[in-house]
């Protein structure tokens, strides 16, 4: 086998292999032996038709099959006769069957980058110092408050914050009905931002029984991609008004959450406690994208268009994946899969980009994924989805590539390495600066 390396570009290798007649030949007379002996041609016996007679009705469908195989037979050796670091799949460009029998093929590969690594350790982030006050206590007992609140109907006054509105709702884009959009019997806790704080607004004011209709422009940013960018007419029924019954802030309540709060007092402790764990929980994530963040700033190179390119891809399946949970397409949430792969370039190169910066901290510093990463791995997973540990394992062992769960698992290990090692300075909450990668 000969395999001559072209440069196209500093991330792009051209490899041409040349694969020589008798392995070519032999290739092509097993191919003929196997057809010879499973189709059936009028006037010949099965195993009896002369070669020449397949070649003339089976020979572009022989070539293109023995093609495929020649290729898929030599490529990974070829790559190691040109010892290049390939980081994507290859793009086979030309294939040819040559008149002194050696067979032909060019593969355009992408390379990984090169660039020189910075600092990894000590690098400085800046983090909120984690307290809780006052109002965020008194915050989450309201919360509970009107979590725990029985609920009455009113008929004496209209829709206003804090109510329960039961309605029957439709909506109309341009005159058109929208068949995504549209409730019976519905509830809409006004004020609660679950249904969006301008449909929410919007029915404020409106009387039981009462028919009305409310148009709403919803902005390009609105997270449901069915409503985003739109102008939509809502036909509106309320059907009834119901209000919470709140209960009075004291022992009593304290109780009513759980018996063993004896005074309200010992509630609030305990939801000051629970919101610290909680802000220590999450300033674990916010470390790692500053992390990255700083990381990302530091380290400006160029990466294979064609990793963006499945990266890209893969946040439009997310996508896909997220609208066919609510029973939509791309198409019926009005999203155009052209304008989503222009969007998702910039996120997507930086994903990219990224993760070859973390690949070559685990490099330098000898990361590794051991089997003890991996058997924890499952266990949270188990945990987590309340799985047996067995059927964890057996799902992951079904698996074709389990390469995409032990990249989590490293970059998971290289994340918490640079975590450990950064040098973090507490500042005041609203001084803490960094953007999300």
């Amino acid at each position: 086998m000969q395999v001559t390396v072209e440069d196209v570009s500093s991330l792009t290798k051209r490899l041409q292999i040349v694969l020589p007649e008798e392995s070519v030949s032999k290739k092509i007379e097993g191919a003929y032996k196997k057809l010879s002996s499973t189709v059936a041609l009028k006037g010949f016996r099965k195993g009896k038709i002369p070669r020449k007679v397949l070649e003339k009705t089976y020979g572009d469908s022989v070539k293109q099959e023995v093609g495929e195989d020649l290729v898929k037979d030599s490529y990974f050796d070829a790559l190691g006769q040109s010892k290049i670091d390939v980081v994507v799949h290859p793009e086979i460009t030309s294939q040819e069957f040559a008149a002194d029998g050696t067979f032909l093929y060019t593969a355009e590969v992408a390379v990984r980058p090169e660039f020189d690594l910075g600092q990894v350790k000590g690098i400085e982030v800046e983090m909120p110092e984690l307290a809780v006050s006052d109002d965020e206590v008194d915050a989450e007992l309201e919360n509970l408050r009107v979590q725990m609140a029985p609920l009455r109907s009113v008929d004496d006054r209209p829709v206003q914050d804090n109510d329960m509105a039961i309605i029957d709702f439709k909506g109309y884009h341009e005159g058109n009905l929208m068949e995504q959009v549209a409730g019976v019997d519905y509830s809409v806790e006004v004020g609660s931002g679950r249904n969006g704080k301008e449909f929410e607004e919007q029915l404020v004011g409106i009387n039981k029984g009462e028919e009305t209709s409310r148009e709403i422009a919803f902005p390009a940013s609105f997270a449901n991609p069915v409503l985003a960018d739109k102008n939509v007419e809502f036909r509106i029924t309320v059907k009834d008004i119901k209000e919470r019954v709140l209960a009075d802030l004291d022992d009593e309540f304290a109780k009513d959450v759980d018996a063993k709060h004896e005074t309200l007092a010992a509630l609030k402790e305990h939801i000051r406690a629970e919101k610290l764990a909680e802000k220590e929980n999450n300033q674990a994530g916010t470390l790692t994208d500053k992390l990255m963040g700083k990381l990302l700033e530091e380290h400006e190179f160029e990466v294979p268009t064609r990793l963006v390119g499945y990266e890209v891809g893969q946040l439009i399946e997310e996508m896909e994946t997220r609208l066919q949970n609510q029973g939509l397409t791309l198409e019926s949430a009005g999203l155009n899969r052209d304008k989503l792969t222009e969007e998702y370039q910039g996120v997507a190169e930086k994903r990219v980009r990224g993760d070859f910066i973390l690949k070559k901290i685990a490099d330098q510093e000898d990361i590794k994924v051991t089997d003890d990463d991996v058997q924890t791995g499952f266990q949270r997973i188990s945990e987590k989805y309340q799985m047996p540990l067995d059927e964890v394992k057996k799902f992951f062992a079904k698996r074709d590539d389990l390469m995409p769960y032990m990249n989590e698992l490293l970059n998971e290990k290289i994340l918490k390495f640079l975590s450990a090692e950064a040098t973090i300075k507490t500042v005041a909450a609203e001084e803490a600066t960094g953007e999300k990668a």
